[in-house]
């Protein structure tokens, strides 16, 4: 393994779409919802360890998921993990992770990745990350991996490729796309999926933010003499309150001239919505998704159906159905209203007086 290869996993979400398993207190990244006896952010650690040593690893999540991380992976220093006081989108997390890396070790090569996605085929996976690596170690370039898509998927960002050679320079990113416009795509054979996941070494990512959003790279490069020290959390304090939200991907790499994607099929997904843990899921023969074989279904199909480990539940006369129940919340919501469950928290916080609902 390189000294000089990190990883930093992006680990501050609050997984609202994954209410009510998903709380305030405890988010999507550090529940096992696909019921592999593993959370999402243990299995991306798990992922990763295979060509990154221990010590190069760094977690950017939120103050208080800092003892989340460290329980669910011990193998961390807790200097490893860096506390954002608030949520300010990707590009800030991005930027506090390479500036401390660069105070660390300038000629570092450093993997992105959020803390919550599905691999399946996790050793081409890692081929590809490795091949990342390997292209950017030699040149000036931010790379991404780009999805090989199998359906026009509405709830994907796209990449279009300027060939398809599996490492191609990047024309364009696209956002959330309407059904025909993402049915384009698919038939194009020029669009990827977005995965999230990037590949660059610091100074290349660090020149990116000097030209692309000067003012977020002025304030971090101000606090820098302070990182991995006493007065870090002061400084990143105040950078956070001051620095305006923006994400990496409308900040930089849809500006930058030296972006690449390497495409890849290894059987991801972003796990973003219960829908698509339902997809993932495995079914019965009348294609409900049961989370515990105490589940019992009678006349119901298309649904998926998670319950507390050990409990029994009936459910009758359900079709294309989303049933999820907590030891203090229940939701039955047809899947095709998913998209509502924001403001179900919304009106169902005041009921209770758990303030983490």
């Amino acid at each position: 393994m390189s000294n000089n290869r990190y990883c930093v996993i992006m680990a501050g979400g609050i997984g609202s779409r994954f209410w009510p398993k998903s709380r305030q207190s405890c988010p999507k990244q550090f529940l096992d919802i696909l019921g592999t006896g593993r959370s999402f952010i243990r299995q991306t650690y798990e992922r990763f360890a295979k060509i990154i040593p221990n010590e190069n690893f760094l977690v950017v999540t939120n103050r208080r998921y800092k003892e989340l991380v460290l329980e669910h992976i011990p193998e961390l220093d807790e200097s490893q993990v860096l506390c954002e006081p608030i949520g300010r989108n990707t590009a800030p997390c991005i930027a506090y992770a390479a500036y401390t890396l660069r105070k660390k070790n300038p000629d570092a090569e450093m993997i992105v990745s959020p803390s919550d996605h599905l691999i399946l085929n996790e050793e081409e996976f890692i081929k590809i990350t490795s091949a990342c690596l390997d292209f950017i170690a030699e040149r000036n370039a931010l790379m991404t991996i780009g999805i090989t898509p199998s359906r026009p998927e509405t709830g994907y960002g796209y990449i279009q490729r300027s060939s398809k050679q599996s490492i191609s320079k990047v024309k364009c990113f696209t956002e959330k796309p309407n059904l025909e416009l993402a049915q384009t795509f698919l038939e194009c054979g020029e669009f990827l999926w977005n995965s999230g996941i990037f590949i660059w070494k610091v100074r290349d990512i660090i020149a990116a933010f000097e030209q692309h959003l000067p003012e977020h790279n002025a304030l971090f490069a101000s606090i820098e003499d302070k990182l991995a020290t006493p007065e870090e959390r002061e400084a990143v304090e105040h950078v956070f309150a001051v620095c305006r939200p923006i994400s990496i991907d409308y900040g930089v790499m849809e500006k930058a001239e030296n972006v690449y994607v390497h495409s890849g099929d290894f059987g991801w997904s972003d796990v973003g919505t219960w829908g698509s843990v339902y997809q993932q899921s495995r079914k019965d023969r009348y294609a409900n998704a049961v989370s515990d074989k105490l589940v019992k279904t009678y006349n119901t199909r298309n649904s998926l159906i998670s319950v507390p480990k050990g409990k029994v539940a009936v459910v009758s006369g359900l079709k294309d159905y989303i049933v999820v129940d907590t030891d203090d919340v229940l939701m039955i919501c047809p899947k095709h209203e998913e998209q509502n469950i924001k403001s179900f928290i919304e009106d169902v916080k005041y009921l209770t007086s758990d303030t983490h609902i």
